[in-house]
């Protein structure tokens, strides 16, 4: 086994499946999240959506290739019951789901058209391996869509001692479970890597200012800090305290309630068009 392979292999996914996690998930949509690809999308393609998830992205691609087909894939079978319901309240027929890893799609070469993964590529332990997967399964022609956040480029008003310790904690976090939390600046670089040698790269932002924008970004953080699988690895490896995390938690909440506040999250993105 290979040291890349085996790290793939140990890679963790930091957040888990929390509450707070999923509600920050299916707040994603085709437009918030995925913005850069749609205009490539056409009627009758075949869709990839690696790491779907909850599946609202998914289900926003299936309606945009009428004729075509969205395959959502997951490493966590149980986020799959959830894409499947998300699917099927919007009367989706054109969209199925399936468990399978980046690393090694369980698909053949050329099967896709599009291969698309949002906020995936900064948690495996393989990303430029996991890329040329995504490559192998696209047809010629065809294209690889790719979107990260990138952790070191989040800014914020008013400064805030507890968010700049969170902002400390977390990519260590991240980095021990095997993944890449500055993702988003590495992506191109990834891609070209990988052997993909047409490539665009753009950056988008999410922003956060209003009162209940605020309220829900750091509600879910807050929660997210104390409550989910991201706290018991932050504490069971050693790199802080319950008490530091309820501290971090409370600094999400006092800048939730500031009327002056402001959070910018940095993302790249990579559109990639696969050699004929």
């Amino acid at each position: 086994m290979s040291v890349q392979r085996a790290s793939a292999d140990r890679a963790v996914y930091t957040h888990g499946h929390h509450e707070s996690v999923l509600r920050s998930h299916t707040w994603r949509t085709a437009e918030n999240s995925a913005a850069y690809l749609l205009g490539a999308l056409r009627p009758g393609m075949r869709v990839l959506d690696v790491g779907c998830g909850p599946g609202t992205i998914t289900a926003d691609l299936a309606e945009r290739v009428p004729g075509g087909h969205v395959t959502g894939l997951d490493r966590a079978p149980g986020i799959l019951a959830q894409a499947r319901a998300t699917a099927g309240e919007r009367g989706l027929t054109n969209v199925g789901f399936a468990v399978g890893d980046v690393h090694a799609l369980g698909f053949p070469d050329g099967a896709f058209d599009v291969v698309h993964a949002h906020q995936v590529l900064q948690h495996v332990g393989d990303p430029v391996g996991a890329l040329h997967e995504m490559r192998r399964v696209t047809r010629p022609g065809g294209l690889i869509a790719v979107r990260d956040s990138d952790y070191a480029a989040m800014t914020w008003y008013p400064s805030s001692p507890g968010l700049d310790d969170w902002l400390d904690l977390y990519p260590r976090v991240a980095r021990a479970n095997g993944g890449e939390p500055d993702a988003g600046r590495r992506l191109r670089s990834w891609a070209l890597a990988a052997g993909l040698t047409d490539v665009t790269a753009t950056s988008s932002t999410w922003t956060f200012s209003t009162a209940d924008e605020r309220a829900w970004w750091s509600g879910l953080w807050a929660e997210r800090t104390v409550a989910s699988s991201y706290a018991g690895r932050a504490v069971d490896g050693g790199f802080t305290t319950r008490a530091g995390l309820r501290a971090v938690a409370d600094a999400w909440r006092e800048w939730g309630a500031r009327d002056d506040g402001w959070f910018a999250v940095l993302h790249g993105e990579i559109l990639c068009r696969r050699e004929a």
